[in-house]
């Protein structure tokens, strides 16, 4: 003997609970979404390379998965163990450079610079800028304690977005068709198509992101070549790398060119290297916001289909609000946003919400076709007859 189905109050009132639950759970671990967005998007970064294995070496998903994954891994933990030597050597470099620099710049500005009558003392802030650069790299105690905790938690953070990441690549078919086995089994394939557009935008959105990289490497490297920084094409390749980051990437991108450049001194210009640094520092800037400004959202508007101003009030609205990680996810998760509000109004007016898709009709008489999208797109077409002269 079945049970006797639930009334519609009742549903409506699990339903109800149900939300409730889904949403405090989720306000209570929200860090932990974070983590899982950001494993997310090193796993949709990586995608293309599994592809390429797939398509070029014949190999499933999981192998392929598999072999991106771990030399990823193994170059991220090869990196640091190679640059934290050479970095630390060169910040102690950096740092006697610059004392060496604020002296001589102490020296040239110790007599006092009047200005319409107002006696401007330059050199007095030479010895603040030296306090300040002393306590940078300086330690102490509660630094040093403040320092291993936020290690600590940064460590654990870290486990968790390096194993997450190795799930969404491993396991995404699996999570995508469960996801899609939520909807009623007659709406399937809408979710389907969905995710296929969905995933279209993203790819595109990353190829936008390469070609903007291609852009800036290729300029910085020609630019600093021809004032004559030293290991232009290694830092103008970095400065390329680092775009994919806003706000942080070009920070340090400039940090390290302006190192090289106080160290370093151009190749062929008879200058000061504070001042060569000041010029390298200046040309970045300028190149930076030309891209910030009219190249970003140029190539990324392109790259979804959407206008150029609403993709830089994007980008920059999510770097005030949400950081780096949503200034990366904003200008695909807006146009997915667009994917899914077209879909949603067309069903609520009644129209097909995919292009291929025939209305459906309330005639009895008339049967709508049922041809899907890649079956039109697929279907042998009549072959055109030739005529004979």
């Amino acid at each position: 003997m079945t049970s006797r189905p639930w009334t519609l109050a009742a549903r409506y009132f699990a339903f109800v609970l149900v939300l409730l639950f889904v949403i405090f759970l989720g306000w209570q671990i929200r860090l932990l979404f974070r983590s899982l967005l950001v494993a997310g998007v090193i796993a949709y970064i990586l995608y293309p390379l599994v592809l390429l294995l797939q398509r070029h070496v014949h190999l499933n998903r999981r192998v392929a998965s598999n072999i991106v994954y771990f030399l990823s891994l193994v170059l991220m933990i090869a990196l640091p163990v190679v640059l934290v030597p050479v970095i630390s050597h060169q910040t102690q470099e950096i740092t006697a450079d610059l004392e060496s620099t604020l002296a001589q710049a102490q020296q040239y500005l110790s007599a006092p610079v009047v200005l319409g009558g107002i006696t401007i003392d330059l050199g007095s802030f030479i010895p603040q800028i030296k306090d300040s650069i002393s306590n940078l790299f300086s330690t102490s105690p509660q630094n040093t304690i403040t320092w291993i905790r936020n290690t600590s938690r940064g460590s654990l953070w870290a486990l968790l977005i390096i194993g997450s990441t190795y799930f969404f690549m491993t396991e995404w078919e699996n999570i995508r068709e469960s996801l899609v086995r939520i909807a009623p089994e007659e709406y399937r394939q809408d979710v389907r198509r969905l995710y296929d557009q969905i995933r279209q935008v993203w790819m595109a959105y990353l190829r936008g992101q390469l070609t903007l990289m291609v852009i800036v490497a290729i300029t910085l490297t020609i630019i600093w070549t021809i004032i004559g920084l030293p290991g232009s094409l290694f830092i103008g390749l970095l400065a390329g790398l680092f775009t994919i980051v806003p706000d942080v990437g070009p920070f340090v991108a400039t940090a390290l060119a302006l190192a090289v450049a106080l160290l370093e001194g151009s190749t062929w210009m008879p200058i000061n290297n504070f001042l060569f640094g000041l010029l390298v520092v200046g040309i970045y800037v300028i190149l930076i916001n030309v891209k910030n400004f009219w190249l970003r959202p140029y190539i990324l508007g392109r790259s979804v289909n959407m206008p150029e101003g609403i993709i830089f009030i994007a980008i920059i609205g999510a770097v005030i609000f949400t950081g780096i990680l949503g200034a990366f996810i904003i200008v695909p998760l807006l146009a997915s946003l667009v994917i899914i509000w077209r879909y949603l109004y067309a069903r609520i007016l009644g129209l097909p919400p995919f292009e291929y898709e025939i209305p459906a009709t309330s005639h009895p008489d008339v049967v709508p076709d049922k041809t899907t999208e890649s079956e039109t797109r697929d279907s042998p077409r009549p072959a055109k007859k030739k005529i004979i002269k």
